[in-house]
Parts: structure tokens; sequence; C-alpha cells
């Protein structure tokens, strides 16, 4: 059994591989974004020129789903490093202490499952979306009150229970993980799927926004990400979610009165 020192210093070095790894796969998505988004916002003869086409075809299509899974990975990782990290601090004090690597794995994984699932319904949504003729070619509302409307569902729907009980667990990582604590490395994928779900439900309306805004705009994707962070990691940001709420649905009040004039 190793002793408390020991523990305490594994536990320090966990914080330093996981933030850092973290960081990395973060730093790695927008690596990938940034340099498209600019791309497509200016000549469109780099990383964002496969998006020219006027046929949308498996590989096509397969850039897509694979644009939404990064942009997904690169906005969702930073509000999910809390319960990760302390999912981490308690497998090092359990008995399967010396199996903690791969019950971490396990969770990110089993996070990342989530939104990949969401991405490929946002892909395919996209795609549904440009044949009807409600995005534009730069990926954002070509019809005011289609953008209002999804406007005023983001912004009802910050003072759903639903949001609410979703935020709590987000915001609340000890307690989610004694609800919902299962052992072994399949308790470890159970946990990050029972976690990005609890996230998925805190952030599908806002995520939806990005048709709104652009798909693929920088500022608007940075803009979200921020707001999801603080969200779930600043002291009052239950309170701001609520108050935004009100303010997203002004917005897309405005954008109706704007589409119907």
């Amino acid at each position: 059994m190793p002793s408390p020192t020991t523990v305490e210093s594994l536990l320090r070095r966990d914080r330093w591989v996981i933030g850092g790894a973290l960081a990395v796969a973060i730093g790695l998505c927008w690596a990938w974004i940034v340099p498209m988004a600019r791309d497509m916002y200016g000549a469109m003869d780099g990383s964002a020129a496969w998006m020219m086409t006027s046929t949308w075809d498996f590989t096509h299509l397969a850039l897509l789903f694979a644009m939404w899974v990064v942009m997904m990975a690169g906005m969702m990782l930073p509000s999910a490093a809390p319960a990760l990290l302390l999912y981490a601090f308690v497998i090092r004090k359990s008995p399967d202490a010396e199996r903690a690597s791969a019950h971490v794995h396990a969770f990110a994984w089993g996070y990342l499952v989530v939104w990949t699932a969401f991405s490929l319904v946002a892909t395919i949504l996209q795609r549904l979306l440009s044949e009807w003729l409600l995005l534009s070619p730069m990926m954002e509302s070509a019809d005011a009150i289609f953008g209002g409307v999804l406007l005023m569902v983001a912004g009802v729907y910050q003072f759903t229970p639903y949001k609410r009980t979703c935020l709590t667990a987000c915001r609340s990582p000890a307690d989610f993980l004694t609800r919902h604590w299962r052992p072994g490395v399949g308790g470890g994928f159970y946990l990050g799927l029972a976690n990005g779900l609890y996230c998925l439900g805190c952030c599908w309306a806002l995520m939806s926004l990005l048709f709104v805004g652009g798909v693929m705009n920088l500022w608007w994707i940075a803009a979200l990400t921020i707001f999801v962070l603080f969200e779930k990691v600043a002291p009052f940001g239950a309170q701001g979610g609520r108050l935004s709420g009100g303010l997203i649905f002004a917005a897309g009040c405005w954008a109706m009165i704007r589409g119907a004039g």
C-alpha cells in the first residue's frame, strides 16, 4: 500500500499530467478550427477549400462530421476538466489506484462519445438546413425568422427545470460522482457518458446558436466556449445563465420582428 506521501505525490503528478493532456487536446482542436475559420472567411483556398463544393459526397460529409467533432471537443473539454480531475483524484485514493490512467481515459472517452453523437446529428441537420436554404454557404442563418426562432428557443431553454438540473450536475462534480458512481474501468466510461449527457442537456440549445452566428465564425465559437465555461465554473454562472436567457430571447424577438418586416 503506498504511503500518504507517495499518494500525495501521485495526485500532484496526476493534476499536471491530466491538465497537460487536456491542454494539448484542446490546443490541437483549436489549431485546426482557427486556420479553417480564418480561411473560410478569407480566400477559401487553404484548409477550408473542401467546403467549396456543389456535390456533398461521402468524403465531404466525413470532413464536415470531423469538423463538428473537433469543434465540439475544443469547445466542451475545458468545462469538463473539473469533473475529470476530481474523478482522477478519487480513483487515486481508491483500491483501483493502480489502474487510475485506464479509468481516467475511460471517463474522457465516455464524455467524448456523447459529443461525437451530437456532432453526427449536427452534421445531418446542417446539410438539411442548407438544402432547405435556411443556411447560407457561409454556414450561418440565411433567414431572419429561422435565426430568431433558434434564439428564442435557446433563451427560453435557459429557464427550464431540465436546464437547471443539468447545469447543477455540471457545476457540482463531487455531487455528480457521489450520485452516479460505478466501480471499475467500465464504471469510468459510464460516468463519462453520464457527465456528457448532463453536459449535452445543459448546452445543446446554446450549441444550436452556431447555426445563427455561423458554424465557422471564430468569434461566435469563442464566445459560446467562454460562456459555457462561465456557466459551469464561475461563482455566479447559474444566475448569469438565466440573465443571458432573457437577453437571448430578446435578441430572438428582435430578429423575428426584423424578419417579419
